[in-house]
């Protein structure tokens, strides 16, 4: 994909009409005072990194559960990865970088531990209450459970921020109210008929800039871990034409490469090329679309920071080949279904006893909800939790705990 290099929007400086303006908010939920230093978008950004669900991803798991080694990604550490690529690509698109940043760091506050192991998990015993869903449950977090502030619970973000974490895939609803993929999760729902987000639009293109980024990271960095586990070997990686392509490059370059730099320089080239060809496609789109506001990118109808046709199928390869030599090795099927008992097992005692969830802050209150309101509390509770924490507790309140190493 070639990129129109005099577009690009390295000085950080000069925003794109299309770009959402900070000093044009639609604001928040509870109204509050401007900063005299900041940006409405600056502060959601450090709302969100002072939170005690940012500092909570350094103990979950992004695909290798913790105790396996210090060096494999996190949480944390996968979201300050995607933040950095969508503040690139928010840059040179001449958007703005807070807001890009802000969705980014947010994105994955509702996953569970364990991973997505455990988002599975507990969505199925939350099935007959209306299921569990991160998305949702990263609403959740930044609207009522972070509890900070003296005048309101939640951080109280904006509503193109707000927006962000709820739309950056896409519009969750047609038109006419149905859901695009099933139904719309409750508390996203419950949420909107106090705060609309307009769940038939688009999203900004700093949201859209920040899910492709998500997908751009963790594609490379599973890799990166992958290698590092031993579950992938550079052979492997040959089933890819792209990835092969990228190793005779730095082969040719570096012959006799050791195996750690041969990585590295294998997928930062990855990223490379795939920031440049999102750049790329997204000045195409833009050139036809012709926006002169980020709502004419709401309602565009379409994504405008995506890959080309040639990337997504690259990316779909990539995919599948992480699902069938890491996702669903043996070695890793054993731990996620020991991950998987863990939280059975924890929401089933929870259930039993609400006053086992010792910090929860509902707790002297849950006796009386009804049983959907109780496991609603239960999974805010469980989702909250650390790889560690889960482990431990598990520990405390049951005889045997599945050794997730």
């Amino acid at each position: 994909m070639t990129i129109d290099t005099r577009a690009l929007g390295f000085g950080g400086g000069e925003r794109a009409v299309y770009a959402s303006d900070p000093w044009g908010s639609r604001g928040r939920l509870f109204p509050e005072d401007g900063s005299l230093t900041r940006s409405e978008f600056q502060r959601d950004r450090d709302r969100i990194v002072h939170t005690t669900a940012f500092r909570r991803l350094k103990h979950k798991t992004q695909v290798f559960i913790s105790p396996d080694g210090d060096h494999y990604r996190t949480r944390l550490t996968h979201t300050i990865e995607v933040a950095q690529i969508a503040r690139a690509l928010a840059r040179a698109l001449k958007l703005d970088e807070d807001l890009a940043e802000g969705v980014a760091l947010v994105h994955d506050f509702g996953h569970t531990p364990f991973g997505h192991t455990g988002e599975d998990a507990l969505d199925e015993v939350m099935k007959p209450f209306g299921g569990f869903d991160h998305n949702a449950q990263s609403l959740r977090i930044v609207t009522k459970l972070e509890r900070r502030y003296a005048d309101f619970d939640g951080i109280n973000l904006t509503w193109e921020s707000l927006e962000g974490l709820v739309k950056h895939n896409g519009p969750l609803m047609t038109p006419d109210g149905k859901g695009l993929h099933g139904p719309v999760p409750q508390p996203i729902r419950d949420y909107c008929q106090l705060h609309d987000l307009e769940l038939a639009s688009f999203a900004s293109l700093e949201a859209q800039v920040a899910a492709i980024s998500d997908d751009i990271a963790y594609n490379t960095h599973d890799i990166d871990d992958g290698l590092r586990s031993g579950l992938l070997t550079f052979d492997m990686l040959e089933e890819v034409p792209f990835l092969a392509g990228m190793m005779k490059e730095v082969r040719d370059r570096y012959p006799g490469l050791e195996a750690s730099r041969f990585a590295y320089e294998v997928t930062r080239r990855q990223i490379t090329h795939m920031v440049e060809d999102v750049i790329g496609v997204a000045q195409v789109n833009l050139d036809t679309v012709r926006p002169h506001s980020a709502a004419d990118v709401r309602a565009a109808g379409q994504v405008i920071a995506t890959f080309s046709p040639e990337m997504a199928q690259t990316d779909r390869a990539i995919k599948k080949l992480l699902f069938s030599r890491i996702y669903r090795h043996p070695e890793i099927m054993r731990i996620r279904e020991g991950a998987s008992r863990i939280v059975t097992d924890l929401f089933a005692a929870y259930m039993n006893d609400p006053t086992l969830m010792r910090s929860h802050y509902w707790v002297n209150h849950i006796s009386g909800l009804t049983d959907a309101a109780r496991a609603r509390h239960v999974s805010d509770y469980l989702a909250g939790m650390t790889d560690t924490y889960a482990i431990r507790v598990h520990g405390e309140l049951f005889d045997q705990t599945p050794d997730l190493r």
